[in-house]
């Protein structure tokens, strides 16, 4: 059970578990000033206090000289101290528990500062709680333990306080009146202080006393009173109560001027009201008219004029403006219909930017802005080339298509910036409510226009450049499809006429550039998708990201950080260990954040004054940032039978997958592993089936399947995979297990299978073919049909693989295995086994 501790109202009844039902309990009366006892300085000590005491521990209570105070007790190891101490004599050590949450605290958990008390009242409520009424007494210190179990008894030494200043010492008698003066004034803003609180403190003539006697009822943490307990320096002591006592006096003070401004302004919009109202009676029986609202009307009519703003829209503005005659200016229709007339005003209806359509110009600032891409600047130089030709033409949607951190949103900018438009960025992600894009009715309270008109009202002109960032992260629920709103923004034969539902008039976007981020097509729906050309941006290449971090990221990260060139020197391999070994991602983010690590670490130096300039060296950097974080796949190390070398696509790039294959005695059960998904599985099941009907012609017996159970497992069994391309790679891996032919480790392939045999076509042949060069392969088998893809990969990936065109599973066996398999016929009636050699590209060397 916990003691605990009051100084305005009586103990709370605490019930100890093991008793049934609770006795009454008695309400014990609580002084309120300090009682009178043995003083500090050890005069006037009636009682006198022996040198070894029984210590009570009591939780969230710190008991000072001076105060009286009600303790329910309940656990029995202090229960039993009273009851053997108390025949004895009164006095007990008080001492607080450093754990509130200790149920049987020994001397090592309580603080070696404590308070004799004697104890003035003992009340039993039962036969396991006790209260206790107990007068502190004198400060002691534990000298010595003399008992631990059931109960603490120590040897104790009291604790005298040093000297006060001298009588007449100016500060220190201000010091005290201010003490008392800021406990008076806290008294007096809490609600609950009793009066003969402030009586007290006037009336304690002892600074030290009065310094304990305002601690008991301040509202502080333990650790808090425990320090003012062991403060024997009376002026320190003073000094101490006096920082915990104004901080919370400036809590109550701030508190009681926020309640005084809240009811003041509450009178005040009442008083204003009021003669608000009064006003206007007094107007009407003069027959007098508002020629506030008079003048209000004509300014807005005014702006909506120097605005602009079509016919229709001009017809809409005066229907309402005319509304305004009629509704009481107090109301809050009034207050709607000046909003929306406001609005209708400000919006750019007919302010254009003037286009710099310099096509040189906006080709230096691409490529100042943007490492290669080559193909994507491409376009948007056409993109402009076609503006400049036909300014009154409707352009394509463009749809930025990559992995984060390739530069999409980077892109929108830079054509703003070579078009001499404003930028607008307009993040979709996460948006589940129709009304961000196509506003709020005027019927509903707090309605606004969607984000598209409040963005262009924003920028004050009807052509900048939108970026519709992340359109692949739009959601839906109950409040509506984001993404179909969409579709008429994105159509340029229909945007010409855009309605928000705030303003209920048509808006012109079509001279808009509109373009679009995204990292994934698939959740992007069809009608959407269509409205859009896709621009992929791809991954970058490990040496596309060196020259990046070159030209780009180096520079930034040595400005953001306070650094130059000659303060911190950046070797061109320090650069490639950063992002081999501590980044694997499509984009450059965290190389750029790996990179601004180490910058950071060089400006603690040259800040230090350790070095004036720090040379970055591939072993400054594994110091900065420890260990590599990435280990890359390499190429198999054995030439088992069973396992192939497959291809995968990731969002961060390429990645080379080792399937592995097994058969033990069983029933003919197939089991896949490594968090495969359900497309993934099902090219497992169509690989297995293609071999069972391909097994006469494999030189295998017909009952090769039939009490087998087989195995596939991908490795990297905590990363989720999935696709068909791996199908051609699970047909190799079943092939050469039940052969017994080894597949060539210096060979990956990709593609999906039929089971007719054929080997159809696959993406991301790009990313794929860097990973297999990061693990040192040397041949890839892909799909006849990837030929096209061909040229989009990097001329340093094509001088170092060779790349084998593949149209069937025999094309595959006949280039992946180490041997030739022995020629069989075939199980289908006229039908020839096809060994046509594989098709080399031309060019590639071997």
């Amino acid at each position: 059970m916990k003691e605990t501790l009051s100084l305005k109202e009586p103990a709370p009844k605490e019930t100890p578990v093991e008793s049934p039902a609770p006795a009454p309990t008695p309400t014990p009366t609580v002084l309120t000033g300090p009682a009178t006892g043995p003083r500090e300085d050890g005069r006037g000590g009636e009682p006198s206090i022996p040198g070894v005491l029984p210590l009570l521990p009591m939780r969230n209570l710190v008991l000072f000289p001076g105060m009286v105070a009600p303790l329910s007790l309940g656990r029995a190891g202090s229960i039993r101290l009273i009851e053997e101490s108390l025949p004895k004599g009164k006095i007990i050590g008080a001492v607080a528990q450093r754990n509130p949450e200790q149920d049987e605290p020994g001397s090592a958990d309580l603080f070696p500062v404590g308070t004799a008390a004697t104890v003035l009242k003992l009340v039993r409520q039962s036969e396991n709680s006790v209260i206790l009424l107990v007068q502190g007494l004198s400060r002691f210190t534990v000298r010595k333990v003399v008992q631990d179990k059931p109960y603490v008894v120590a040897e104790i030494e009291l604790l005298t306080s040093p000297p006060l200043p001298p009588p007449g010492d100016k500060e220190w008698e201000a010091t005290v009146k201010n003490l008392r003066d800021s406990a008076a004034r806290w008294v007096g803003l809490t609600p609950e202080a009793p009066e003969e609180m402030r009586l007290a403190i006037l009336n304690i003539p002892d600074p030290g006393s009065l310094a304990d006697f305002i601690t008991g009822g301040l509202n502080m943490a333990l650790a808090q009173r425990q320090e003012i307990l062991e403060e024997l320096d009376v002026p320190r002591r003073v000094r101490l109560v006096q920082q915990r006592l104004s901080a919370q006096l400036e809590i109550q003070e701030i508190q009681q001027k926020l309640q005084q401004d809240v009811s003041s302004k509450f009178t005040e919009l009442q008083r204003r009201a009021y003669l608000r109202e009064q006003i206007h009676a007094i107007q009407k029986e003069l027959g007098e008219g508002d020629e506030g609202v008079g003048q209000q009307i004509e300014q807005l009519r005014k702006r909506l004029v120097e605005a602009g703003t079509p016919k229709p829209v001009m017809e809409a503005a005066e229907r309402e403006l005319k509304r305004l005659n009629y509704v009481p200016p107090a109301s809050a229709e009034f207050s709607v219909i000046v909003s929306y007339v406001e609005t209708l005003a400000e919006l750019p209806w007919v302010k254009l930017s003037q286009d710099n359509l310099d096509l040189h110009q906006a080709q230096l600032i691409l490529d100042r802005d943007h490492y290669d891409l080559a193909k994507v600047k491409r376009r948007l130089i056409e993109y402009l080339a076609v503006r400049k030709l036909n300014p009154s033409g409707r352009g394509p949607i463009l749809c930025f298509l990559g992995p984060p951190g390739v530069g999409k949103t980077s892109l929108g900018q830079s054509i703003a910036d070579a078009l001499g438009r404003k930028f607008v960025r307009l993040s979709l992600g996460g948006m589940r409510d129709e009304a961000e894009i196509r506003g709020h009715r005027r019927t509903y309270i707090g309605s606004m226009p969607g984000r598209l008109i409040q963005e262009l009202r924003r920028c004050g002109t009807r052509n900048p450049v939108i970026m519709l960032d992340e359109i692949d992260k739009l959601g839906t629920d109950f409040r509506g499809d984001p993404a179909s709103a969409m579709l008429e923004v994105l159509d340029p034969a229909q945007n010409h006429a855009f309605v928000d539902h705030y303003l209920d008039v048509p808006f012109d976007l079509s001279q808009v550039i509109f373009i679009t981020t995204a990292n994934y097509m698939d959740p992007v729906p069809a009608p959407l998708r269509d409205r859009m050309e896709t621009l992929e941006i791809p991954g970058y290449t490990e040496r596309e990201k060196l020259a990046i971090a070159k030209g780009y990221l180096l520079g930034r990260q040595l400005k953001e950080n306070g650094l130059d060139a000659g303060q911190c020197r950046w070797s061109s391999a320090a650069l490639a260990k950063v992002t081999e070994d501590y980044t694997r991602e499509a984009g450059v983010r965290e190389l750029e954040r790996q990179i601004g690590s180490v910058c950071r670490a060089v400006a603690a130096q040259i800040a230090k004054g350790e070095s004036g300039q720090v040379g970055v060296t591939p072993a400054f950097v594994a110091e900065v940032l420890g260990p590599a974080q990435y280990i890359r796949e390499t190429r198999l190390k054995t030439d088992r039978p069973g396992v192939a070398t497959g291809l995968a696509y990731t969002p961060a790039g390429g990645e080379i997958l080792h399937i592995e294959a097994t058969c033990f005695p069983g029933k003919g059960n197939l089991t896949l592993t490594g968090q495969i998904g359900d497309v993934m599985e099902e090219s497992g099941l169509a690989a297995l089936s293609l071999l069972r009907s391909r097994a006469k012609e494999l030189g295998l017996p017909s009952d090769a399947f039939k009490d087998t159970d087989i195995h596939i497992h991908v490795p990297s069994g905590a990363v989720p995979k999935d696709g068909p391309s791996a199908g051609v790679a699970m047909f190799t891996a079943l092939a050469s297990l039940f052969t017994g032919v080894a597949v060539r480790p210096s060979v990956a392939m990709t593609g999906e299978i039929t089971l007719r045999g054929l080997v159809l076509p696959i993406g991301g042949l790009k990313e794929k073919s860097l990973a297999a060069l990061r693990a040192g392969i040397r041949q890839i088998l892909i799909p006849k049909l990837n030929e096209k893809d061909l040229p989009d990969v990097p001329a340093e990936v094509k001088k170092k693989i060779r790349f084998t065109l593949v149209e069937n599973v025999e094309q595959v066996l006949a280039v992946a295995l180490a041997k030739k398999l022995p020629q069989s016929p075939s199980s289908t009636p006229g039908r020839k086994v096809h060994r046509a050699p594989a098709t080399p590209v031309k060019g590639r060397a071997r």
